[in-house]
Parts: structure tokens; C-alpha cells; sequence
């Protein structure tokens, strides 16, 4: 999630099955909400990835027009860009209806999961890498166990003590996150991680010294990195023989120290 200072509070009406959001758009003549926003389609695809960027813990209001948490993951998407230009990686951005996560609502994860089925009904059936921050990282972990996803990259992800992992069974996850983050904890990615191990996913957790949860300090490394896990990932390059160390490490009697390390 972001702290970007901003909440918005009342719950959305029902009519007819329509969300009172949905009212409103056919009122004033708007289009319904668009869960995907397609920033690059080859005319042969043979990859595709997803970026979901981060929100609140709660807001359900829209998120602005020039909205900091995607603008956040532009950066990403260039440097992924550069990195798979000529494989035919289409590249796509998730669009929430709502700022925050709110509870039990979870309101980022079906909106995540549109995307990922109207991306697949785009793209065709190739293997798609989902990179998410804070937030989005939480939806793209929850989403991780899809069919066609091939491996998740979670960017400063929110990992609450009771967030679910059995269903990561036999997926790829990779998790990275400052040591310095004051907004999600540090702990909690490495606890996540340890628990998905132990539930049958092949994961690890790197950090990121000295950096912050915006991604800002050190954001170089962070572009990097996300851009050559999803090459390592998609075939296109080699993972890093830390993050194969890592990946392939025990979890240990020290809280998991084994599929963690320093970038």
C-alpha cells in the first residue's frame, strides 16, 4: 500500500446489479471502469507482463486521473521494455476501481483478475509475469496460483501475518524489499515467504539496503532488477546466480535467513 495521504470514505450504492459507480457512469455518458491499460502489443506475442501498482489500506474512492502509485511503476515498465525489446513481450497495467485494499472487500484483486483474463483474451495463451508494489504486490500474490501466470514479482509487498499461501503451491515468487520501509514491513515479506516455502512455492526474498518504500533511493537497482527477474523468468536472460541461490535455499532454523539475501 502507499501512504499518499489521501482517503475517501461511503459505500458505493446498488441498482439493478449496476455499482452506484456504474450509475454514475451511464448518467454522464462515461465508459464503464477499464480493468487493463495495454502499454505495448507485439503483433506476435509470446509473453506478456502485468504491472499492478500499489494503494491504500482503505479508500474507496476512485484513484485521480494522474494517480502517484502507477505513476510510480512507469520507470518499470520503460526498463522492462528495454530489456525484452524484440521477444514479443506485450506489456499491460492493472486499473483499480477503488484506492484501497478495504478489508475483507480485497477490491484490488478482482479488478486484478479482470485484467489478467481480459490481457490473456488480448494476448493469447502465452506466460505472463505479474510485478506488483505494496498493494499491488498483496493482489498479485493473491492472483499467483492463475493459470497462464508464470511467476510473481512482488516490489515492497504488503504481507499481512494472515495472508493466505497455499494456493502459491508450485509457483515462482520472488519478493524484494528495503530494508528500510516504513510503510509495509520488511518481516512480513521475509515471514511470507517462509510460509510459502513451506507451502510448495519455489520463492526467495531479496532486499534492497538503504532504499525506501517508494522505490526512489537506489531506484536504478530496483528497475534492474525487476527488468532482469522477468528476462530470467520468461527465458530471455539468466536470473541471477543469487536469486538461483536464494530461490533454491533452505528455509533453516534461522526465520529463513537460507532464501533471503542483500542486492
Amino acid at each position: 500500500m502507499d501512504d499518499d495521504g489521501e482517503r475517501a470514505s461511503g459505500r458505493q450504492g446498488h441498482r439493478d446489479g449496476w455499482t452506484g459507480e456504474e450509475v454514475r457512469w451511464r448518467q454522464d455518458g462515461r465508459q464503464p471502469h477499464q480493468p487493463l491499460l495495454i502499454r505495448a502489443s507485439p503483433r506476435e506475442p509470446r509473453a506478456a507482463v502485468l504491472l499492478l501498482h500499489g494503494g491504500q489500506e482503505d479508500g474507496l474512492g476512485r484513484p485521480m486521473p494522474l494517480n502517484p502509485p502507477a505513476l510510480r511503476m512507469r520507470p518499470f515498465a520503460r526498463a522492462i521494455g528495454r530489456r525484452t525489446a524484440g521477444y514479443g513481450v506485450a506489456l499491460g497495467e492493472v486499473r483499480y476501481r477503488h484506492r484501497g485494499w478495504n478489508g475483507s472487500r480485497a477490491d484490488a484483486v478482482p479488478d486484478a483478475r479482470a485484467a489478467i483474463e481480459e490481457f490473456a483474451a488480448a494476448v493469447g495463451p502465452v506466460p505472463l509475469i505479474l510485478v506488483g508494489h505494496s498493494m499491488g504486490a498483496r493482489a498479485a500474490l493473491r492472483l499467483g496460483g492463475h493459470p497462464g501466470v508464470r511467476a510473481v514479482i512482488g516490489l515492497a509487498p504488503w504481507c499481512p501475518e494472515d495472508e493466505p499461501v497455499t494456493h502459491l503451491a508450485g509457483a515462482s515468487v520472488v519478493l524484494v524489499h528495503s530494508d528500510r520501509d516504513r510503510i509495509t514491513n520488511p518481516a512480513g515479506s521475509l515471514r511470507f515467504a517462509v510460509r510459502a516455502r513451506e507451502a510448495g512455492a519455489e520463492v526467495c526474498r531479496l532486499v534492497v539496503p538503504g532504499s525506501d518504500h517508494a522505490m526512489l533511493r537506489r531506484a536504478g537497482v530496483w528497475h534492474t532488477l525487476a527488468a532482469g527477474l522477468v528476462a530470467g523468468f520468461l527465458g530471455i536472460g539468466e536470473l541471477p546466480p543469487h536469486v538461483v541461490r536464494a530461490l533454491a535455499g533452505p528455509v533453516g532454523e534461522t526465520g529463513g535467513s537460507g532464501l533471503s539475501c542483500r542486492v
